[in-house]
Order: C-alpha cells, then structure tokens, then sequence
C-alpha cells in the first residue's frame, strides 16, 4: 500500500509537472507564432519582440483598470466578458502599433543589408521598453484579469484557470492561423515568403504582405505578454521584466526553425515542458544551482542545432558552390 501511494503520488507529480508545462509552452509558442510569422514574411529578426509583448501586457491595465473601457458602458456584462474585450482591444491596438513600426522603420529598409535591419530592431525595442517602462512608472501593474487563484481539478491534473485559459487560446490562435493561410490574403502571405520578387510579378503588394505579418506578430507578441502576466505565473501583473519573456522564448523559436510556423508551436511546447520538467525534478539538486531550469532548453537547443543547425522543422537553405 505504502508503495502504490508514493507511485500514485510520483504519477500525480508528473501528470502536473506536464500540465504546467504544457500551459507554459502555450505561452512561448504565442510568441514564437509572431516571431516566425514575421521573420517568415520579411526576413527580419525582430529584437523588438519583447517589448511589443510588454506594451501588449500593459495596454490590457490600461484599458481593464485605470480606464475600464469598455468595462464602464457594459456594467450588465459579467467580469470576465469586460476584461477580455479590454484585453481584445488591447491585442488590436498592439497590432496596429506593429504595422505603424513596420511601415515607418522597417519597410524603407527594404533591400538593405539585414544586419542594419536587426539593429533597427535592437532600437526599436529600446525605445518601446523605455516607454512601457515609464508609463509603468518603472513599478507593477495588475491586469485585473478575473482568473484569480482558482485551480481547477481533472483527476490527478490540477491547473489554475490562467492555464487553462491559455491553453484554450493558443488552441483558437492555431486554428485561426490556419483558416488564415487558406484565404487570399494568407495565400499572398505565403507567397511572399517564399520568393518576394515572384510575388511582385503576379501582382501581390509585399508592403501590405509585411504589415499585415508585423500586425498578426505583435498581436500574437501581445497575447504571449498577457498570459505570462496573469493567474498565479502573473501574480505581480506586467513589469518592466516582462519584456524578458521573449527571450525565455527564443529556444523554442530556434528549435521549431526560424521560417515555421508548426515548429513555432512544436518549439514552445518542448521548450515549456522542459523547463517546468526541469524544475521539478532537478530542482531539488543542490550542485546544479536554483536557475538550472531556466538554462535546460537553451542546453537542448544547441543540442538540436548541432544535428539540425535549421531546427526540427525548419528549412534547410541549399547553396551553390
């Protein structure tokens, strides 16, 4: 009996750790989406990523706590349906904020070297993080989500609402994406991915295929900030350390292949679950220090780099020589 009990109790252990981690990796496939989408697009790596994510983060405050709109003209509508039109209008303002920047920074780049373009980037995201920052006030900010602390129960699974909310949305967003790449628009999208002169010859308008690939990123970039800043992971709300979480992300994005949009999702799932893995079973391990965890999916992302220098999924460039 003694036995059965601590077997039981290892299997619930790790039927959580998996849970946790798979909510965690819903997070960094969000932000691996609008990563890859607009590298995939434009060919740009955007170092502004994170802070996009934090801006999206803290427009949800401000639009669900000091504003409350449209909370204050829907007082008949439950707390949960106010605060996530709130945080909807705040994905769609991210969104426009990331075609306002591509218009404006990164499409008269078009043609140039792409390290001048990374290095807009690294600018860009300087200038989006000071500003987050300084509007927090460089302190936290609640996003008054109504997911609290409650943890609900599926048999040895428990998972507290944010998760399960998370899961649910990055589900939605996946499904979204590949109507989305099934339409003309989504077509053109991915015709300009993969050769943006044959693109121009058969009439496609690669500026609106980049905004519309800047606009679906930082949209995306600003669900991952959401989530990573509400229910229990989120207690503190949104803070100028949120903009880090693109980089806890990048494994994920370097794992599932820069140009993929499956890997994106097949990344972030690897890279959460690993990490949360790690922390639970590793965690308890003196000689590997408390931080170990956060380091394991930089570790198996070299690892698949030394077999796939692409990523799982990625594609492979083919050079004459």
């Amino acid at each position: 009996m003694i036995a059965q009990a601590v077997s039981q109790s290892g299997v619930d252990k790790f039927v959580n750790a998996l849970g946790s981690g798979v909510a965690l990796g819903a997070i960094y496939a969000l932000l691996a989406l609008g990563f890859v989408i607009i590298f995939k697009a434009t060919q740009v790596v955007n170092f502004a990523h994170g802070a996009i994510a934090a801006l999206g983060a803290y427009l949800v405050s401000y639009f669900a706590v000091t504003i409350n709109i449209p909370g204050r003209w829907m007082t008949f509508a439950p707390d949960w349906l106010q605060w996530s039109l709130s945080a909807l209008v705040a994905v769609l303002l991210t969104a426009v904020v990331g075609m306002i920047v591509e218009r404006i920074t990164i499409r008269p780049m078009i043609g140039e070297p792409l390290f001048a373009i990374a290095m807009i980037t690294l600018g860009l995201d300087l200038i989006i993080r000071t500003t987050t920052n300084d509007l927090l006030d460089n302190t936290n900010a609640g996003l008054g989500d109504p997911f609290g602390l409650e943890v609900l129960t599926f048999g040895a699974l428990r998972l507290d609402a944010a998760q399960i909310a998370t899961i649910g949305v990055t589900i939605v967003v996946v499904l979204l994406l590949m109507w989305f790449f099934r339409t003309r628009t989504g077509v053109a999208v991915r015709a300009t991915a993969f050769d943006q002169e044959a693109a121009m010859a058969q009439g496609i308008s690669v500026g609106k295929v980049f905004a519309i690939a800047w606009g679906i990123g930082a949209a995306l970039a600003a669900l991952g900030g959401i989530f990573s800043s509400v229910g229990s992971r989120g207690a503190a709300g949104v803070s100028p350390f949120t903009a880090l979480i693109a980089f806890r992300a990048f494994p994920a994005i370097i794992i599932g292949g820069l140009d993929s949009i499956a890997g994106a999702v097949a990344g972030g799932m690897i890279v959460g679950v690993l990490e949360v893995m790690a922390g639970t079973y590793l965690g308890g391990i003196s000689w590997l220090g408390t931080g170990f965890s956060g380091i394991v999916p930089w570790l198996v992302m070299m690892a698949v780099l030394l077999v796939k220098p692409y990523g799982l999924f990625g594609t492979e460039e083919i050079r004459r020589v």
